[in-house]
C-alpha cells in the first residue's frame, strides 16, 4: 500500500500556495499569513489523507524553514525556531507515557486488570459492559495512546468474549447477540475515560499546550476533578442508554467470570514485573495528583515512571527504541504544536478572535458558550483525526470564546473533554474507531446513529452537570 496519495499532495500544495497569494487581511503581518497558509496545508493533507502525519509535518518543517516566516532574513534562526517545538516538555510527555503504556503491554498487566473485573462484573450483558469499561478506565492515566488502550488490550478481550457466546464477526446474523452492544460499548467507554484524564489521549496535552498559550493553566490535577463528574455520570449512563437503544440479545453471561478466572489462571499468578508496573503505575498517580505540592511537573514525574521501569528492566532501551507509535507522535505533535503556538505568537488568533467577536459580540457568554461547543462538536464529521481538529480549531475557538467573556478555565476544559467525545459520532473520529469498526459487528448506519445519540446524551452531561460542577468547585 503506497504511503503517498501524489493527487492529494498536490491538492494539499495548491490549497497552500492559493492561500500564501492572497493579500494577507488587514491586521495580519505577512508572517502570520503565510504561516497560517502552512498550517492549513498540512491539516488539509492530513485530513485528506495525502501522506502519514509525520511526513506532512516534515514537509510543513521544511517549508517553515525555508520561506523564514519565523525569522525574515535570518536562516539560521528560522530552521532554530521550526524545531522549537521538540524542547516542548508537553510533548516529552505525551511520548514518555507512550513509553510507559508499553510496560502494561509487555508485561501483561492490562489484560489481567481486565480479566479481573471481566470476573466481577461478568454475569450479565451489562456487567460485561461495565466491567470492560472499568478496566479502560483504570488504565487511562497511564496509558495515553487510546488506540493502544483499546485496540491493543481491551478490543481483543471483548471480542473473545463475544465469540464466546456464539456472537461472531463472519456471521451476520449472530452479531446482535452480543459483539455489537459490547463493541459501542467499549469503543464510547474508551471516549469517555480518555476525556476524564490529562494523560488519557494523545491530543489532551495539546489542549493544555494551546490553553497555556492564551494564560490558562491547566494541571494534571485540575483537568481530572474538572472531568470526575460528569466523567462519571456518563460512564454509568452510557451503557445503560446503549443497553437500551441497541440490546444485545443475550442478556445474561454466567459464564464469562468462568472464562476469565480460567485465562488468569493461565497467566499464572502475578510476575515480578507486573508487581513493578504497577509500583510505577501507583508512583505516577501520586505524583501527577500531588505534583503541585512538590513542585513537581506532569513531564518530570513521567520521566521518573520510565527510568524506573529502564532500572528494573521491565522495559529495556530496545522497547523503547521500537515504539513507534510514541516517536511518530513526538514528531507531528511538535510540529503541530509549534505552528499552532507560533501562530498565538505572531497575533494572528488574538485577530481572529476579535473578528469573530465583531461578528457575534452582541451575544452573551451563556449563548455564545454552547454555540462554540456546538460548533466544534458537530464540526467532527468533517475530522479524519481528533488530534488534527484540536489543532485546527482548539485555539482558535478558546480565543473567541475568552474575547466574548466566557470563563476561561471553563471553555478551556470543556473543548478538552470534546477533543474525545466527538469521537463517537463517526467510524473514523478517533484512534479506536477503525479497530472496533472493523470487527464488523456494527454496520455503517448503526454507527453513526448510535454515535449522534451517544454524542447528544454526551453533550447534554457534560455542559449541565460538567459545568454546574465546576461552578460549584470555583473554575468559574
Amino acid at each position: 500500500m503506497k504511503e503517498v496519495n501524489i493527487t492529494r499532495v498536490l491538492i494539499t500544495l495548491a490549497a497552500g500556495i492559493a492561500l500564501w497569494l492572497i493579500p494577507q487581511p488587514d491586521g495580519v503581518t505577512p508572517e502570520a499569513w503565510h504561516l497560517f497558509a502552512i498550517f492549513v496545508a498540512t491539516i488539509l493533507g492530513i485530513i485528506l489523507k495525502a501522506a502519514p502525519m509525520g511526513t506532512m509535518c516534515m514537509i510543513a518543517i521544511g517549508i517553515t524553514a525555508f520561506s523564514q516566516v519565523l525569522a525574515p532574513g535570518e536562516a539560521g534562526k528560522s530552521i532554530t525556531l521550526a524545531l522549537r517545538g521538540f524542547g516542548d516538555k508537553v510533548i516529552w510527555l505525551i511520548g514518555i507515557s507512550f513509553f510507559i503504556a508499553r510496560g502494561f503491554i509487555k508485561t501483561g498487566l492490562g489484560n489481567r486488570i481486565a480479566f479481573l473485573f471481566i470476573r466481577i462484573f461478568g454475569k450479565s450483558s451489562l456487567g460485561l459492559a461495565y466491567g470492560l469499561g472499568l478496566a479502560d478506565l483504570c488504565l487511562a492515566p497511564a496509558i495515553p495512546s487510546n488506540t493502544a488502550r483499546g485496540g491493543g488490550i481491551i478490543y481483543p478481550i471483548m471480542k473473545s468474549m463475544a465469540i464466546s457466546f456464539g456472537s461472531e464477526p463472519d456471521k451476520p446474523e449472530t452479531h446482535r447477540k452480543l459483539g455489537s452492544y459490547l463493541t459501542l460499548n467499549s469503543y464510547n467507554m474508551n471516549l469517555i475515560a480518555s476525556s476524564m484524564f490529562l494523560t488519557g489521549t494523545a491530543s489532551n496535552p495539546m489542549c493544555q499546550k494551546f490553553a497555556a498559550d492564551l494564560g490558562i493553566t491547566i494541571s494534571w490535577m485540575s483537568w481530572a476533578i474538572a472531568a470526575i463528574i460528569p466523567g462519571l455520570v456518563s460512564f454509568f449512563v452510557i451503557p445503560f442508554v446503549l443497553y437500551k437503544l441497541y440490546p444485545p440479545e443475550l442478556k445474561k453471561t454466567g459464564d464469562a467470570p468462568q472464562m476469565a478466572a480460567k485465562k488468569l489462571t493461565e497467566m499464572g499468578p502475578v510476575t515480578r514485573n507486573e508487581w513493578l508496573m504497577l509500583l510505577a503505575f501507583f508512583i505516577l498517580l501520586f505524583l501527577w495528583i500531588t505534583g503541585d505540592l512538590f513542585s513537581i511537573d506532569a513531564t518530570t514525574t513521567a520521566f521518573i515512571g520510565l527510568i524506573m521501569l529502564l532500572l528494573t528492566s521491565v522495559l529495556t532501551w530496545e522497547d523503547i527504541k521500537s515504539e513507534k507509535g510514541a516517536w511518530d507522535t513526538i514528531v507531528w505533535f511538535s510540529v503541530l504544536v509549534m505552528m499552532a503556538s507560533s501562530l498565538n505568537e505572531l497575533g494572528f488568533i488574538g485577530w481572529f478572535s476579535n473578528l469573530v467577536k465583531v461578528q457575534i459580540g452582541d451575544l452573551s457568554w451563556q449563548i455564545a458558550f454552547p454555540v462554540i461547543i456546538l460548533v466544534y462538536f458537530f464540526s467532527h464529521y468533517l475530522f479524519a483525526s481528533a488530534t488534527a481538529h484540536v489543532a485546527a480549531m482548539y485555539a482558535a475557538l478558546l480565543g473567541v470564546g475568552v474575547s466574548m467573556g466566557i470563563p476561561g478555565l471553563l471553555l478551556a476544559f470543556m473543548l478538552g473533554f470534546i477533543g474525545s467525545l466527538y469521537g463517537t459520532l463517526t467510524h473514523y473520529g478517533h484512534g479506536p474507531a477503525p479497530v472496533f469498526f472493523g470487527s464488523g459487528y456494527v454496520d455503517l448506519k448503526n454507527w453513526w446513529l448510535r454515535g449522534l445519540e451517544t454524542g447528544l446524551i454526551l453533550l447534554l452531561i457534560y455542559m449541565t452537570i460538567g459545568g454546574l460542577w465546576m461552578k460549584i468547585i470555583g473554575y468559574y
